[in-house]
């Protein structure tokens, strides 16, 4: 492996040849996904990408939202990005020739070929670092862009896009990654305040705006303006983050990751679409239809992503629940599911229909509503029955997600779900947005403690099953719930490592030991990305909570083949200089190990590298 040094001469110049990692290619398309035809985003020098051999390209993929696929193709050398992106599109605009220079130069010293009228689009910028662990060409950037903000509420921006970072990395969902991750804002006045409703944008940046009045999602009208405006920030903007300037429930994934700062919400939403992004994985939750990544199994008989994170089954496990190779699935079913994202009103209910079996010991009806603060505003029942729900405190009319749990079997035949609005102040506001029924087998049947590791069945809009690790351990399953599983952390972790070296540099100077006659110690100073021994210490009590998970580095360095034992674990190495004894090459191995992590195919948690000392410090 090839490791990037930064190497300063602290007292004497020293002749070093070191071997570099080189800035990769990138290719940005947007490819219509019915006819294939691209066009470029940018062409661009980008940070380092682990562990990508020669002639190799990496591909990713994230939609529009206008349907259309965001590319991104990443290779050692123009050619190979070239003749990989043209197997991926029928046809080209603006696409340059493999040999072509790269035209225009961004921050970083990185070169940026991009579409003539980008740089009329991009907005004036007033960047500023949130969390900052270490320099952007080692690091994963997550940038959170203003819109709808006023001059005047730059302020509230910050503080509202702190708030949400604070809550994504301390003590939850990106803590234990943290030191990989830097957050950054990035202001630009609005010439009005909010986000547009109705599906007209307001004067903002970006044009973020809801389809209608519901608390659904949040849609971008100028993804050239959002493109360039990273694109300047060249390494210090990897996931661009759009928040509106608005109070409720909204979002949107895919190229751009759209937010609001709800209290309730903001921080549900923004964890749950940098989870599509970040690790590339599909969703978890009941009527999606992307479910893809190391936290779904599509087949049964296909291997199982997360079989190295897999709990023992129940003592008696039921013989249904077993398949091919002894795999148990937990016993479940959906009867019903629906996203009716409708209004309600007071002269009649919504209602649907729905069969059991009556097989099952425990059911759950699951929902989500917004407008209705107080549960004497709505009327849920089941078979006539009223089911007890009650508003999160303080939820004013923002969406929030109830479950009711019951350790009955539904009979077998029709049953009916109904929601009747009681406060007809409230119509024209007050909202059903989703509901579902689920039906499991007992606790040996179906085992639904959290921590428990299995095939769970996800269902989908089609009813199609897919298989997930847990039952509700995960954010991509319950948007409530503040962590991802532990096949998500995992490929957290290894996704991260892709862009992000141990080994942030590597100092090489001379230190005098004597004087008469002159003598020198070769002194090499490594830093590393603070993980493991090396994590700072927490700056407030709730970072001080947060659980650290079990890790280490192990330190090992040599010279001229020969171990140099007294320095393993260390950072510092100094070598007396005697008689040129300072002189000659010297490698470095790191390796980090993390409770999070189990299997490493790739080799993510390893570094080194080899570098020459070739003149002594008399030089």
């Amino acid at each position: 492996m090839k490791v990037s040094f930064s190497l300063p001469f602290l007292l004497f110049p020293l002749a070093l040849c070191i071997d570099r990692y080189t800035r990769p290619k990138e290719l940005i398309l947007e490819r219509d996904p019915n006819s294939g035809s691209c066009s470029t985003i940018a062409f661009r020098d980008t940070q380092v990408f682990r562990n990508l051999e020669q002639g190799e390209s990496h591909v990713s993929k994230l939609k529009t939202v206008h349907g259309l696929e965001r590319l991104s193709v990443i290779a050692h050398d123009d050619t190979t990005v070239l003749n990989k992106a043209y197997s991926l599109c029928s046809d080209f605009e603006a696409l340059p020739e493999p040999g072509d220079r790269l035209s225009g130069t961004a921050p970083n010293a990185q070169e940026v070929l991009s579409p003539p009228e980008a740089d009329g689009r991009k907005p004036k910028l007033k960047i500023e670092p949130l969390l900052r662990s270490g320099p952007s060409n080692n690091r994963v950037d997550l940038v959170f862009f203003s819109d709808g903000y006023l001059a005047e509420e730059k302020e509230k921006f910050i503080a509202d896009a702190k708030r949400l970072a604070d809550d994504i990395s301390n003590n939850h969902t990106f803590n234990t990654v943290k030191p990989l991750l830097n957050f950054w804002t990035a202001f630009t006045p609005s010439k009005e305040s909010g986000i547009g409703v109705g599906g007209k944008p307001k004067d903002t940046p970006y044009g973020l705006y809801r389809d209608g009045t519901e608390l659904r999602g949040v849609y971008y009208s100028k993804p050239e303006v959002a493109r360039a405006a990273c694109l300047s920030m060249g390494d210090q903007c990897d996931y661009p983050i759009l928040m509106g300037n608005d109070p409720f429930y909204g979002g949107l994934g895919g190229e751009f990751t759209v937010i609001t700062p709800s209290l309730a919400n903001g921080a549900l939403v923004l964890r749950h679409e940098l989870g599509h992004s970040v690790i590339e994985v599909g969703e978890e939750y009941d009527g999606g239809f992307a479910y893809f990544g190391v936290n779904a199994l599509n087949e049964l008989a296909a291997p199982i992503p997360w079989s190295h994170w897999l709990s023992p089954p129940p003592t008696h496990t039921h013989e249904a629940n077993t398949v091919t190779a002894r795999r148990r699935v937990e016993r479940s079913v959906m009867p019903m599911q629906a996203y009716p994202w409708t209004l309600l009103n007071t002269s009649s209910p919504w209602k649907v229909q729905f069969s059991s079996s009556g097989q099952y010991p425990r059911h759950l009806a699951r929902f989500s509503l917004s407008g209705l603060p107080s549960a004497s505003d709505l009327s849920v029942t089941l078979d006539g029955k009223d089911l007890p729900w009650s508003p999160r405190q303080d939820i004013g009319i923002d969406r929030w997600h109830y479950d009711i749990h019951m350790n009955t079997s539904l009979s077998d035949g029709l049953h009916e779900l109904s929601f009747q609005l009681k406060n007809k102040k409230l119509e024209g506001s007050a909202q059903l947005c989703s509901s579902e029924i689920l039906e499991f087998g007992t606790e040996e049947e179906f085992v639904s403690k959290p921590g428990h590791y299995s095939l769970y069945p996800t269902f989908s809009e089609t009813n199609t099953t897919s298989y997930r690790p847990t039952n509700e351990d995960c954010l991509m399953r319950i948007v409530t719930t503040p962590d991802f599983c532990k096949a998500c952390l995992e490929g957290l972790w290894l996704s991260l490592l892709r862009r992000v070296d141990f080994i942030d540099s590597i100092s090489a100077s001379c230190e005098q030991i004597g004087v008469s006659p002159p003598r020198f110690n070769r002194v090499l100073d490594l830093s590393l990305v603070p993980l493991a021994q090396f994590r700072l210490p927490p700056e407030d009590d709730l970072q001080a909570t947060a659980r650290v998970p079990e890790e280490s580095y192990t330190i090992r360095w040599f010279k001229d083949g020969a171990e140099l034992e007294e320095f393993e674990g260390k950072t510092r190495v100094e070598v007396d200089d005697k008689d040129g004894q300072g002189v000659g090459l010297y490698t470095l191995e790191v390796m980090f190990k993390t409770e999070e992590v189990r299997i490493d195919t790739d080799g993510l948690l390893k570094s080194g590298g080899d570098f020459l000392v070739a003149e002594t410090c008399g030089h």
